[in-house]
């Protein structure tokens, strides 16, 4: 969410309105294979609406990608006409600093957080259970970070701009993402389609991001919804809010110049922590989890007369 609002949607805030209704048009009104590929199409508009804003309207005065506020234009495809066709990647080995460990450290818990967010909401769009394979997701996952850091590359995670294509296209076939899985190395090796792929503009980004980013949040209130959990129930709702909150607003709890925790990493600290801390001196009515006695209330609403003690005895 601070990526899409503070980033994206500032650099041409009509142009990411516009690729936002467009795709929402796309995803929800368009059928068959068009339908799969809405997210692409309204790339493919953006483009198209940046480049004529760009011939119509001149550069615009905004803050690029870098968040300096210049006279640019939206559409810039200078970078395209230099790169090459063909490119490998530079490898060179590790290099160790604590400062750095220090740093990276609470983006593990973030991974290791998004991994299992991740898996859920796949589980929850195909109707499948996929809790067995959590293990397996995260494992991989750090694997993959090792093996590529280890020869210079960044470390690996999964995307929520992933999930949220599939939510939208609801196409969920293995051999699909296999075949974009070799497509995506081969153009890796291409600094020509890398190049297209760093111009897209950052309005149409903005409004791409806003659909893609909320559908993972959405996603994950309806495993909430599935799984029953009543946020009406104190001892869920006051970590699940705090932690919802720091998360999304990207709060930072700062503890030393070189370390500090965040957003994702600090709202899944606060959750975990704060839900077994606040368990540990809640009453026995709270940690019991029991149904709603009708619509619309709660058994955690009701007097403490004739309610059951902790041991389910009344």
């Amino acid at each position: 969410a601070p990526v899409t609002a503070t980033t994206y949607w500032p650099q041409d805030q009509w142009t990411a309105l516009l690729v936002m209704l467009f795709t929402g048009l796309a995803v929800v009104c368009l059928r068959g294979f068009w339908s799969r590929i809405a997210i692409f199409l309204g790339l493919v508009f953006g483009y198209l609406i940046s480049w004529i804003f760009d011939l119509t309207l001149g550069k615009i005065h905004s803050a690029d990608a870098s968040g300096k506020v210049t006279d640019h234009w939206r559409l810039d495809l200078s970078g395209v006409s230099k790169a090459d066709w063909i490119g490998l990647p530079s490898f060179h080995g590790p290099t160790f600093q604590w400062s750095a460990i220090l740093v990276a450290l609470p983006v593990v818990i973030a991974l290791v957080a998004e991994n299992a967010g991740h898996v859920k909401a796949v589980g929850e769009m195909t109707g499948d259970s996929l809790d067995d394979k959590l293990g397996t997701a995260i494992s991989a996952d750090g694997v993959a970070s090792v093996l590529s850091t280890a020869v210079g590359g960044p470390p690996n995670t999964t995307y929520s701009e992933n999930i949220g294509v599939m939510a939208a296209t609801r196409v969920y076939s293995t051999a699909a993402y296999w075949a974009a899985a070799c497509f995506a190395l081969l153009f890796g090796v291409c600094p020509k389609f890398g190049a297209v792929v760093a111009a897209i503009p950052g309005g149409v980004l903005g409004g791409i991001t806003v659909i893609l980013y909320g559908m993972i949040g959405l996603l994950g209130a309806q495993i909430w919804l599935h799984g029953k959990v009543d946020l009406r129930n104190p001892l869920n709702l006051v970590p699940a809010a705090a932690g919802i909150i720091i998360g999304v607003g990207n709060v930072t709890m700062k503890f030393t110049d070189t370390f500090s925790l965040s957003g994702i990493a600090l709202g899944t600290l606060v959750v975990i922590t704060g839900y077994h801390a606040l368990r540990a001196f809640a009453p026995a009515h709270l940690k019991t989890q029991q149904p709603l006695l009708d619509e619309g209330t709660s058994s955690y609403d009701k007097p403490d007369e004739g309610r059951a003690d902790g041991s389910g005895k009344p």
